[in-house]
């Protein structure tokens, strides 16, 4: 795992995230706090659902017992009035901005005739809409900031139109926030904020993937949050050669600082060559 390179790089510095209350959120977080952060984050999961562990207040705690300083608000990314208080929240309380990390989401693998439009909204609303939201809001203070960073946790621009004949609406949802990030990051190349994307390179064990895709079982062939949790401090610490307007997959972003054995992330009970490729890499059904 990532240690010694970038032990304190983010000390004492901001990071504004979307959701983060379980999963690759919260490890991100936890990750971050670590190395010294200071941590927002803004979920609406105020009480335990027993579909989906873990709350604001569960994650707050777990944060803190990482080192790190933390403001958890309960409020919901489609809201613009709750984002718009929680960008304020986190200046006034920690003094600004410096990071924006874009990672709630809403996932349905359906496709035409199957999927609902209250459903198609939802991904719209939080995961394009929601990045867009929270970007715009914080974009003052980021600016601002002597080192403005969003990092956004959506997929490569892969236009095999497999993909789409797979779940056009959750893959339009996903490839919205990665060209959003990409345009922020060339709106504002000369002012220096650097966004870039992160996405799995092989299924991460989540409650919600497994909800999805295992169908509430365990995920055969995957890694744990903890490798996005590591890809993200690389990149957010200016550990990577491209540092802005980039799609980065976790794997290779760990393995490029030299770390060659990624058997410490595999999920219990998975071996490396049960791995199975993430959604929007290579071709669907392959």
């Amino acid at each position: 795992m990532v240690e010694a390179n970038f032990s304190g790089k983010l000390s004492g510095q901001t990071l504004l995230m979307s959701g983060g209350s379980r999963g690759i959120g919260l490890a991100i977080a936890v990750r971050a706090a670590r190395e010294g952060a200071n941590i927002v984050f803004m979920a609406k999961t105020d009480t335990a659902d027993p579909r989906l562990p873990g709350t604001v207040h569960t994650a707050a705690a777990q944060i803190e017992a990482a080192g790190g300083r933390v403001l958890p608000i309960v409020g919901d990314i489609r809201d613009d009035s709750s984002v718009t208080a929680a960008v304020e929240k986190a200046a006034e309380h920690f003094g600004g901005v410096d990071i924006v990390v874009n990672n709630a989401s809403a996932i349905s693998l359906d496709g035409f005739g199957a999927l609902s439009l209250k459903r198609y909204d939802l991904m719209s609303e939080i995961n394009a809409r929601g990045t867009f939201s929270l970007i715009s809001a914080a974009l003052p203070h980021l600016l601002e900031s002597r080192s403005p960073r969003v990092l956004s946790l959506s997929p490569p621009l892969n236009l095999d139109p497999s993909w789409f004949g797979a779940h056009a609406p959750y893959t339009v949802s996903k490839y919205a926030m990665t060209m959003l990030t990409l345009g922020v990051a060339e709106q504002f190349r000369e002012q220096g904020v650097l966004a870039n994307c992160l996405w799995p390179a092989t299924l991460i064990d989540t409650a919600a993937v497994r909800n999805v895709v295992a169908g509430a079982g365990r995920i055969a062939g995957a890694r744990r949050p903890d490798i996005m949790a590591d890809a993200a401090l690389i990149v957010l610490s200016g550990g990577t050669e491209e540092t802005t307007g980039q799609c980065y997959l976790d794997e290779e972003v760990v393995r490029a600082t030299g770390v060659d054995d990624l058997s410490v992330y595999l999920a219990e009970g998975v071996q490396e060559d049960q791995l199975e490729p993430d959604l929007f890499l290579g071709r669907a059904g392959d």
